[in-house]
């Protein structure tokens, strides 16, 4: 079976570890440290403070840029169920917007759109899926006109482009995910990275039990430290992070260049972006029998996502009765197909292959 995702994990990695354990070092110190200070300046931000997911480190965004209590927060309605549940853990209310269904992002139309219909909303989360980041000069645009705070969820766009800026550099705040699955790991764990001090002070508070003195809690904090394990790993995964990349976009390009299927649509690279393919996205239209196709060929694949986050049962009572006619219409063609570093060009041949003898 071709695996949908394989981190991979060398001897840099394993030295690193068995070096953080033989120190008796293990919570976070040191190495968290040089971790917050390499990925920042790697992603082009001034602070980084590392915390145990993607999720924490969107509430943590959120919370110490001053938002919670009853906000209206923007996000995308197709995304993974973090993107809106951050909202809620900080005590706001998600709102959505739709995407565009070739790139499968939220868009400045889309944005506006979703502002004009609810004039209470505070901020917006924009949202990097797949690998590709979307039109942030046009959303920073539209957030200044109307005076909003903007953070950048980046789980899946780590050293993605536009313009030949990062993503994860254009907003007040913008947080990583470093899951098994992701360009980089650290096994579990996030970073928030911020423009600005003040939020930054905040949530080295939040992270660490509301403390900045020990055991004086100025305010009710969480236990949200990343481990010196899970820095030791991450910072040997950041120096490998350019060449991931680009063996997964030399991946897409043989992907895209050999499918040649008509029942199959091929990722969308929208102008000036640099995608770096997290996931490698297809629509379909028969996609159950798609899916058993793949499977008697041994191809692994994922569907991200079967439902849109305002569809969720959590989101019951909580999101708007409103439609997404693009996010509606993709959730149900996506598959996402392998586009891992550990791809062998066999793996590759075989992939295009099946996906091409599928009628």
């Amino acid at each position: 079976m071709i695996s949908i995702a394989r981190p991979l994990i060398d001897q840099e990695e394993k030295n690193a570890v068995i070096k953080v354990l033989e120190s008796g070092l293990l919570a976070s110190g040191h190495e968290t440290e040089a971790f917050e200070e390499a990925f920042a300046a790697y992603i082009g931000m001034p602070r980084g403070i590392a915390c145990t997911s993607g999720t924490a480190a969107l509430e943590l965004a959120l919370r110490s840029l001053g938002l919670g209590q009853g906000d209206k927060i923007l996000t995308t309605a197709f995304s993974f169920i973090a993107s809106a549940n951050c909202v809620v853990y900080a005590g706001g209310l998600p709102r959505f917007c739709d995407i565009d269904s070739d790139s499968f992002l939220m868009t400045p139309e889309t944005v506006r759109a979703a502002l004009d219909r609810d004039k209470d909303i505070r901020a917006i989360i924009a949202v990097h899926l797949f690998g590709q980041p979307c039109d942030m000069e046009g959303i920073m645009a539209i957030a200044k006109e109307r005076g909003l705070t903007v953070v950048e969820d980046c789980a899946q766009s780590h050293g993605a482009l536009l313009g030949g800026k990062k993503a994860g550099s254009f907003a007040d705040a913008s947080c990583f995910s470093f899951y098994p699955t992701k360009n980089m790991t650290t096994s579990e764990g996030g970073m928030v990275l911020f423009k600005n001090e003040a939020p930054a002070r905040r949530c080295r508070m939040l992270i660490n039990h509301g403390m900045r003195e020990r055991y004086r809690h100025e305010i009710t904090g969480y236990n949200f430290r990343m481990t010196n394990i899970a820095a030791a790993i991450g910072n040997e995964q950041l120096k490998k992070l350019p060449a991931f990349n680009a063996a997964r976009q030399k991946n897409a390009a043989f992907l895209s260049a050999g499918i040649t299927n008509p029942l199959i649509d091929i990722p969308a690279v929208l102008p000036r972006r640099e995608h770096v393919f997290n996931q490698y996205t297809v629509k379909v239209k028969e996609r159950e029998r798609f899916l058993r196709h793949l499977e008697k060929n041994e191809i692994g694949c994922g569907i991200f996502y079967p439902l849109t986050i305002p569809e969720q049962r959590c989101m019951s009572g909580i999101a708007q009765n409103i439609s997404f006619p693009a996010a509606d219409g993709v959730k149900n063609r996506v598959v996402s197909l392998p586009v891992h570093p550990g791809l062998s060009r066999g793996d590759l041949e075989t992939i295009v292959r099946a996906v091409n003898d599928f009628i």
